[in-house]
């Protein structure tokens, strides 16, 4: 089993922890099937309640392999040096059917993903954290999309998330530009959900998690799909899916507990 990639389940929390910190957790043909497989377990678990995405080492992930693409191997690379890019659909083939995998895995996800993003989050690695539904960062964070300094198009998704976050304009600016952009910046644009002290990041994250698993989890999970596909929808379709998530809901327990408690004047005790 590859360390490229370090994944665990406990206590409903799911962990994917990019671990190549010698390479700035660039991507690896390894690691990405190693996500692949992760996000597919997380996906069809009914133990997890929340994923947690995070880095090793001075950030969070840099990419694409700036060295392979130098020694010629393209975007990724295998240690068993398998030719993965002698052609031009070769090298589609590696990038649609690896690593694109993962931000369409991470869609299909109803649980809350969070991205916990330090040092920096620069093409792909920016591309992975604007795929999850929540970004903290720390304060030492700088972000970018800098696939226009390696002469390449945004491959991850870059194009679909930004103008959906941030509007067109800024999205092909940076897309454009490849500017860096602080922490602070960055949520100012709508990028990062929260801004935490360097030090403070860990224990924040904790605390914002274990709001989410003592939810009504089934709740949670319709209302995720519902804002998801609702950028899809007219308004109609859209209100008469959440009609039927409605319907679901106020069977479940987690309804009949939410009630009594409001009516109590207390906090809920959701089973989940």
């Amino acid at each position: 089993m590859t360390t490229d990639l370090l994944f665990t389940v406990e206590n409903g929390i799911a962990r994917i922890t990019l671990n190549r910190p010698e390479r700035l957790n660039a991507f690896s043909i390894e690691m990405i099937d190693a996500w692949i497989k992760a996000l597919e377990e997380v996906r069809d678990s009914e133990e997890v309640k929340v994923l947690i995405i995070s880095g090793n080492g001075r950030g969070f992930c840099s990419g694409g392999d700036i060295k392979s693409m130098l020694n010629g191997q393209g975007f990724l690379y295998s240690e068993g040096n398998e030719d993965l890019t002698s052609t031009a659909l070769a090298r589609k083939n590696v990038i649609w059917k690896r690593v694109q995998r993962v931000p369409l895995l991470l869609q299909e996800i109803d649980k809350p993903v969070i991205a916990v993003i330090h040092g920096f989050a620069f093409g792909a690695g920016l591309d992975m954290a604007l795929a999850c539904d929540i970004r903290i960062a720390a304060e030492n964070t700088k972000i970018a999309e800098s696939y226009i300094k390696a002469g390449i198009v945004p491959g991850d998704g870059g194009a679909y998330f930004l103008p959906r976050l941030i509007g067109v304009d800024k999205a092909l600016e940076l897309l454009w530009t490849g500017q860096v952009l602080t922490a602070h910046e960055a949520k100012e644009l709508g990028l990062i959900t929260h801004v935490v002290d360097d030090d403070q990041l860990g224990m924040f994250v904790e605390e914002y998690v274990q709001k989410l698993i003592q939810g009504p989890q089934q709740a949670i999970r319709l209302t995720k799909r519902a804002v998801y596909q609702g950028l899809e929808m007219n308004l109609r379709s859209s209100l008469d899916m959440i009609s039927s998530s409605l319907g679901i809901v106020t069977e479940l327990d987690d309804y009949h507990e939410g009630l009594k408690a409001i009516q109590e004047k207390r906090s809920p005790n959701f089973k989940g």
